[in-house]
């Protein structure tokens, strides 16, 4: 049976120190280890970043899928996970975080400079029919105040 794309990704980023194949190929990448919301059940979900001073950025676009992705549902109901970041070049550290979506001006700051840098987010926006793609920030736990 075909690996699927997450398990690709995920298998990648272990192997490799965090540096991954296309489409994430040099591009700094985490893999959030949380738990289901309903289940319990531990899951890890590779995800690109975006620093905002200090703090891991995560979009949960879900490939503009018009439904927020699962592990969106799980930080909600969960928000203190930890994450394996990479910064692209061969650097991971295991970070304690806490996870907080992003709101009005602060989400609208973060979120036009995402889509103005990378295109594909514009993309899932569009793909996403109306659906306001959440920003998620992982932010360590020693910072959480």
């Amino acid at each position: 049976m075909a690996e699927d794309f997450n398990t690709r990704i995920v298998r990648e980023f272990r192997e490799n120190k965090g540096r991954v194949g296309e489409p994430f190929e040099g591009l700094p990448m985490l893999l959030m280890h949380h738990v289901g919301a309903r289940t319990g059940t531990p899951r890890t979900t590779p995800l690109r970043w975006f620093d905002d001073d200090g703090r891991y950025v995560v979009v949960a676009s879900a490939a503009g899928d018009p439904e927020n992705p699962a592990w969106y549902h799980n930080l909600k109901a969960n928000p203190n996970v930890t994450a394996a970041v990479a910064d692209g070049g061969g650097y991971v550290q295991t970070v304690q975080v806490h996870a907080e979506e992003l709101t009005g001006d602060e989400r609208e700051r973060i979120w036009t400079t995402i889509k103005d840098n990378n295109g594909g987010f514009a993309d899932y926006e569009k793909k996403a029919r109306g659906r306001t793609i959440p920003l998620i920030a992982l932010t360590p736990r020693e910072q959480a105040w």
